[in-house]
């Protein structure tokens, strides 16, 4: 790996390493011209900068390519002399030298082409790592808000699908697309040099196919791409989260129509994909009427000049023509797929930069510190992306150092939003958030994630073992150390069932985890942090009433000496609260104890007597 100063961010791996100053140029380069200015992506650059030092392996592939593409067509003569002489009577010894001589080229023209696909296959190798490798150390630097604007779905299609498609075109598409401009030109040298009238003929069709295929590229047909991949890509980010509905899709006997979302996307690509087909239809059939017709100019071709008799030259010709125009079929339909490709990898490409385009939130260098544990809201305003309405507005709390708060409200109240917020998984749109008196903005964010711990309503455990789950939290902690955090969230009837204990692999050999246990191992993992804020999200939300009383015990154990901020529907858990902030439609409209809530008669007392109705419900009362 290249050397890099220290204070640079690493863009890349191997040699495909990119500076800063290239990576937040925009994606269209901009060139000046007499009529203003026009916009071309360069996509070539952008491959060239990911390639690094085996740009020029791309370069010698497609070189090796064409000259493959010149060897493939001698052949051809070699035939015409054989047909000449089968024709003619002459020497038929020499059919053998020629027919020799044509294998011995077929067969290095291929060699040689494999050579080319080598070249371009370690370059495409290499270029998808450099890209995978950028964009992941991208997104590990992107604000954690990003994650749930964009779709988890939609990202990892960038990731794995983009940089796919850029592998396949420059392993693939791109010697093709050499061989595909350099085989015309060959082909025009074949077709005119034994007889031009015959070829001029045979190239009518040929040139109202081209004219037709060149109709349905441009900028409309990459628009076109465009629509294509936003389709497949909300597609896919609505799966994954349909996906992640179908035991509750089962439960409840829904079909796809419960996720309407889901069901517009699979719906709204057919209408397109409808569209599409019928826009391009007759120029298709145009295309592919013209490029097989050519076989037919040369029936009228024979016909016309066999006028004054058929000699053996004529005869000659034809049966060359007949042999030789197949490949004007097979030149202009690779041309027409390269650049099919062409406009696909450009997608890809722009996708891509639109991740890497994606700043990160700002790093103050002064490098504050908190003063305490205390944290503050002053007239805190947040809208999301092309949301119409803010998510949380003008909210102003103040929370003292080791304070135990709860936020509650209905659902879409924007709690968890002022939750992401306070640990800066966004930045505010107004306002400020401060904590231990220093804004967060100022705060570096290694200081600030050691600062707080953030227990999320849907826990997620990676497939390592639960020794290595809980030590992400603190990779030099000692087994010791995540034993007895896993005694403190009330995990060790979980790690005694388990066959290897500590070190059982979850998902290894059917070992799985209840939404319950994974929110112990979540919690375990936040006390071995020992983070002095704690922030909970409905992190009893999964847990049934077995594992909710020992969630609570954990709880209880974490929250020790520590300012605590939970977000809870399940309101008996929040009545010991020193205080509880109400959330309405984004807005803080109600604070105090449980008590004087209760005495205000308002929202809180509302919600609160409608879930102690809810939980006295019985079967058949």
């Amino acid at each position: 790996m290249a050397a890099l100063k220290a204070g640079e961010p690493v863009t890349a791996c191997g040699n495909g390493i990119r500076p800063d100053h290239v990576r937040y140029k925009p994606w269209f380069i901009e060139e000046e011209n007499k009529l203003g200015k026009t916009q071309k992506f360069d996509h070539m650059k952008l491959i060239g900068q990911y390639a690094g030092g085996h740009k020029h392996l791309i370069t010698l592939g497609r070189f090796i390519a064409g000259i493959s593409a010149v060897i493939v067509l001698i052949p051809y003569y070699h035939l015409w002399k054989i047909i000449s002489i089968a024709v003619n009577g002459e020497d038929l010894s020499q059919i053998s030298r020629y027919a020799w001589q044509a294998v011995i080229l077929t067969v290095s023209s291929l060699l040689i082409y494999i050579v080319a696909l080598l070249c371009t296959h370690i370059a495409a190798f290499r270029v998808q790592a450099n890209m995978r490798s950028s964009l992941m150390r991208r997104i590990i630097t992107l604000p954690l808000g990003i994650f749930d604007e964009d779709g988890t779905g939609k990202i990892r299609r960038i990731v794995n699908d983009s940089t796919a498609a850029t592998e396949t075109f420059i392993a693939h598409q791109l010697p093709d697309k050499t061989v595909a401009a350099v085989t015309p030109i060959g082909l025009l040298v074949l077709i005119f040099a034994f007889n031009w009238k015959i070829g001029l003929i045979c190239m009518i069709p040929a040139v109202l196919g081209f004219v037709v295929m060149m109709s349905m590229m441009g900028n409309g047909m990459q628009e076109k791409m465009a629509e294509y991949q936003n389709a497949l890509e909300t597609m896919s980010s609505e799966a994954t989260e349909y996906v992640r509905g179908v035991p509750v899709v089962k439960t409840f006997g829904q079909t796809v129509h419960s996720f309407k979302r889901f069901k517009e996307c699979i719906d709204g690509f057919g209408k397109w994909a409808t569209d599409y087909t019928l826009m391009l239809r007759i120029p298709m059939t145009g295309f592919m009427t013209c490029i097989n017709a050519i076989f037919a100019f040369i029936v009228i071709a024979a016909f016309a000049f066999s006028k004054d008799g058929i000699t053996a030259g004529l005869i000659l010709n034809v049966m060359y023509y007949i042999i030789v125009t197949p490949l004007i079929t097979v030149a202009l339909t690779k041309v027409a797929y390269s650049g099919e490709a062409e406009m696909t990898l450009i997608d890809a490409l722009k996708r891509v930069e639109q991740v890497m385009e994606i700043e990160p939130l700002a790093e103050n260098k002064s490098g504050k510190a908190p003063a305490d544990n205390s944290v503050e809201l002053r007239g805190v305003t947040y809208r999301y992306k092309d949301a119409t309405r803010d998510a949380v507005k003008n909210v102003s709390i103040k929370i003292a150092p080791g304070e135990h708060v709860a936020l509650v409200g209905p659902s879409g109240s924007g709690k968890t939003t002022l939750a992401e917020l306070m640990v800066r998984f966004f930045d505010v749109s107004e306002g400020e958030i401060l904590i231990g008196g220093e804004n967060v903005k100022d705060i570096p964010s290694s200081e600030l994630m050691k600062r707080v711990s953030f227990v999320f309503q849907d826990s997620r455990l990676i497939k390592k073992s639960i020794f290595e789950n809980v030590r992400m939290a603190r990779h030099d902690a000692t087994e010791a150390e995540v034993l007895e955090a896993l005694k403190k969230a009330q995990c060790m009837d979980i790690i005694e069932k388990l066959p290897k204990g500590i070190h059982t692999v979850i998902g290894e050999k059917g070992t799985y985890l209840s939404g319950g246990e994974q929110q112990r191992i979540t919690i375990a993992r936040a006390v071995l942090k020992d983070a002095p804020i704690l922030i909970l999200d409905e992190a009893t939300a999964f847990a049934d009433p077995d594992n909710e009383a020992n969630v609570q015990a954990a709880f209880e154990e974490l929250s020790k000496d520590r300012t605590l901020i939970m977000i809870a529907h399940r309101l008996s858990t929040v009545t010991n609260a020193d205080r509880i902030f109400v959330m309405d439609d984004g807005r803080c409209t109600e604070s105090g104890t449980h008590e004087e809530l209760m005495n205000q008669n308002g929202l809180y007392r509302r919600m609160f007597d409608e879930y102690s109705r809810s939980i006295e419900w019985k079967v058949g009362a």
